[in-house]
Parts: structure tokens; sequence; C-alpha cells
């Protein structure tokens, strides 16, 4: 694959196992089109499409990582922690994952009450018509939204209706971070916190969410994502060797709708930052 500065990774993207449009043998042809050589795929609180995403990388001549992207609430925020190269088949990470799944659904069903009182009728089945596996999630109902007018773009959808603080929005209690970490160590695997730029964290926060990351077994930080700029990138990139964390990158990408972000195109890692895939490797 070449040394590290030249291997295209992308440790971060989503199927339709979850809240992605590309099925994961499609996503994986995707990235071995646009260069990609070591993808992980971390669909949300899910792994059912790990075993058909490994078999068409094996296929493709593709290097392959284990994922998963974690719902977790701290300090009454809502962020995700990703897994990687973890055994898929460890029981307390399964059965983890399976509480969260039953959480969206109820929380699924309440957003559908919400989005009916606003006289949106038939909102839970519109949005299971986009979801092609366990995950519902927001982007389905955007996506239902979407496809019967009722907004022009999905980041309407969420303007509107879906995002914090929006009629359709329900608060939920996800796990905890340092739950999630232990879920993630159990199986073998290492903890990501990702796209720690998109949570709108005060310097002083980020800094307690990665001290308390830290101490509970965190190893990395996503520094480069596909949605920060590169101020952001040079700010994660100090913090990952001030507390001697290891970095990853991702481009988080979804699916073709998504015209902003795109696999194959994520710059190398900083100078000075220690890959995540040092862990394993």
């Amino acid at each position: 694959m070449g040394t590290d500065r030249y291997t295209k990774y992308d440790l971060h993207c989503h199927s339709t196992a979850s809240d992605g449009e590309l099925s994961p043998t499609a996503l994986v042809e995707y990235a071995v089109q646009n260069g990609v050589e070591v993808l992980a795929l971390t669909d949300h609180d899910v792994t059912d499409g790990l075993a058909e995403a490994a078999g068409a990388a094996r296929a493709h001549g593709l290097g392959f990582v284990s994922g998963v992207e974690i719902s977790v609430t701290w300090d009454t925020y809502l962020l995700h922690i990703v897994g990687l190269n973890f055994d898929v088949a460890n029981v307390t990470l399964q059965q983890g994952l399976a509480g969260l799944r039953r959480q969206r659904e109820a929380r699924a069903t309440e957003m559908a009450r919400r989005l009916d009182k606003l006289g949106f009728d038939g909102s839970l089945e519109g949005a299971r018509c986009y979801a092609n596996g366990q995950i519902l999630s927001r982007t389905h109902f955007a996506r239902h939204l979407h496809a019967c007018g009722r907004v022009k773009t999905l980041q309407e959808a969420f303007d509107r209706y879906l995002g914090t603080g929006k009629p359709a929005y329900v608060k939920t209690e996800w796990t905890s971070l340092e739950t999630a970490v232990q879920w993630i160590t159990a199986a073998g695997g290492e903890a990501v916190i990702a796209h720690p730029g998109r949570y709108k964290l005060s310097a002083t926060k980020l800094r307690r969410l990665i001290e308390a990351f830290k101490a509970v077994g965190g190893r990395a930080l996503e520094v480069i994502s596909g949605s920060q700029d590169i101020n952001m990138t040079r700010n994660l990139a100090d913090y990952v060797r001030r507390y001697e964390l290891h970095a990853s990158l991702g481009s988080d990408y979804h699916g073709p709708s998504q015209t902003w972000r795109h696999m194959g195109r994520l710059p190398p890692l900083p100078q000075g930052c220690e890959p995540v895939w040092r862990l394993w490797e």
C-alpha cells in the first residue's frame, strides 16, 4: 500500500445499513474508484453492513477495517465515538448497540408523532421507506419530507423541523462516554472522537472532553473530517500532540446527495500526528 504519507485512508463513512445512500458493496466500489486504499465502514450504532463491505473489499483488493459510530451523551451534548478494528462478534459491544437501536426506534416513533401533529401524516411509514436496515434516523425523515415536497433540501428539513430545538426534535439520553469506550475496548478496538470540531464546543469544553475521553481509555481524535476547514485541522492536530493521542481521518461520506463531501480527497495527517492505524498495523 505504500508509505503512510501516500496511502489513502478513509476511516469514517456510512452505508444503507444506517443513514448512508449506498449499499456496503456500492460504497466499497465508490471508494476504490476514488483511490481509497484502506476503508472503515462506520455506520451509526450497527455493524450489519460490515460483512458485506469486507467481502467486497477483498474482491477489490481494498484494505478494510471494522468500524461503528456510537451515539453518546456527554455534558448535555450529543457526540459520536467511532470504534475501529474490533471483533464484530463481541457480545458486550453488540448488546450495547442493540440497546441504542431500541432508543432510536422510540425516538423515531415520537418524532413521527410530532411531525403528524404538524400536518405531516404518515411520516413514520414514509421514513421507513428510506431505511434499508435496523436504523431509523432523522436523515430518513428528512428524505421523506424532501420527497414529499415539504422542504426543498435535506438541510431545510433539519433547519425547520428536525434539528436541535426544532418542533420535531426529540432529545434523547444516549450512552455515556465511558460506556461507549468500554464497549469498543472490550471488543479489542480503538475509540476515536468523531469530528470534534462539529460540536461547537468552547476551547475549555473541548479540553474537558478530550481529558475525560483519554481518562476512560480513548485513544484517538479524528483530526481530519470531510466537513471542517484547515484551521480546525491545525487545532485538532495540536490537541493530539499535546495529549499524546493518535490521529484518525475520514470523509464522513453518506452518499451522492452530499456533494460537498467525497472520498479520496482527504489530505494527509499533519506532521507530528501519530496515525491511529499504528495501533493495529
